[in-house]
């Protein structure tokens, strides 16, 4: 009797383990976050007397925020492939994601950019904290949507999008904070260094770009989320690929970031571009042919 019960009281204590997973991997993402707000602001404190041991500490809150990306990805695939994912899980993780991909880009940018390059009582540094808020408020509705249409897959009420495993409503917020971190590391020398003239002219781009990403992120752009990629013998070069832009990031991490964040954000804005024009023309009356 003895012999039979003991396997079933190891399954289930490997199940139970199995949910542990890609909670740690949510804890690591809160972990990383975490690190790059005190990075960010040790980094604020030297920014006027050391320059440069200040950048350095930008560069790691902004590694920091890119690492943070790799495990908010890898607990939803972990979640997904153990069947573990719960709704306590969906909540737990946007929780982290206000933390990791909206707090911590923000100090990161202000104490960066605006902050470094802007006078405290100035008309445009009160602009710049403003858009920086926004961009949080903006992050914490996207999470807030994305956990309805997750929860309750179904049209809430008349105009509200179906939720598609295929596409993100939205531009989602860890790529946005992954565009800010991936700015920052490619240059991490605070804005103030250039001196005020391309300072201020460094800090209004960057204020914009701000701005340009919390619209995207409560818009209704759709955004491919790639979940449904796997590596089945049709997807054999996917392995390739993924390892030959691993090694191209160990080598040139400032380019590729910078590359494939940009490529990421703009893409769901070029699709819904073209998909304008071309349905505009589809529905012009001059483009259908009449039978005769």
């Amino acid at each position: 009797m003895d012999q039979d019960t003991e396997p079933k009281h190891v399954h289930r204590g490997l199940k139970k383990g199995l949910y542990v997973i890609p909670t740690a991997f949510t804890a690591a993402n809160i972990g990383m976050g975490f690190l790059a707000v005190l990075y960010s602001i040790r980094g604020f404190q030297i920014v006027q007397t050391d320059p440069l041991s200040a950048s350095s500490y930008f560069n790691h809150a902004a590694i920091a925020i890119g690492l943070a990306i790799l495990f908010d990805t890898l607990d939803g695939r972990v979640a997904r492939m153990t069947k573990t994912a719960t709704e306590l899980g969906v909540q737990f993780d946007s929780l982290a994601d206000v933390l990791t991909f909206g707090i911590a880009p923000i100090a990161l940018t202000y104490a960066w950019g605006i902050g470094a390059s802007l006078q405290y009582e100035s008309s445009a540094h009160a602009l710049g904290v403003f858009l920086l808020f926004m961009y949080l408020m903006c992050g914490a509705f996207r999470l807030a949507r994305f956990n309805i249409q997750a929860t309750r897959p179904r049209v809430l009420i008349e105009g509200t999008p179906k939720l598609d495993k295929k596409y993100f409503v939205g531009l989602p917020i860890p790529p946005a904070a992954g565009l800010l971190a991936a700015i920052v590391h490619y240059a991490p020398m605070p804005l103030s260094y250039y001196g005020e003239g391309f300072a201020h002219f460094y800090t209004y781009l960057l204020m914009i770009l701000i701005a340009v990403l919390g619209v995207l992120m409560v818009s209704t752009i759709r955004y491919a989320s790639f979940k449904n990629a796997s590596l089945g013998r049709r997807n054999l070069y996917l392995v390739l690929v993924v390892a030959a832009f691993g090694m191209l990031m160990w080598l040139y991490s400032q380019y590729m970031l910078l590359i494939l964040s940009a490529a990421f954000v703009s893409h769901g804005v070029i699709w819904y571009v073209l998909r304008t024009i071309f349905s505009g023309r589809s529905s012009n009356p001059e483009n259908f042919e009449v039978e005769t």
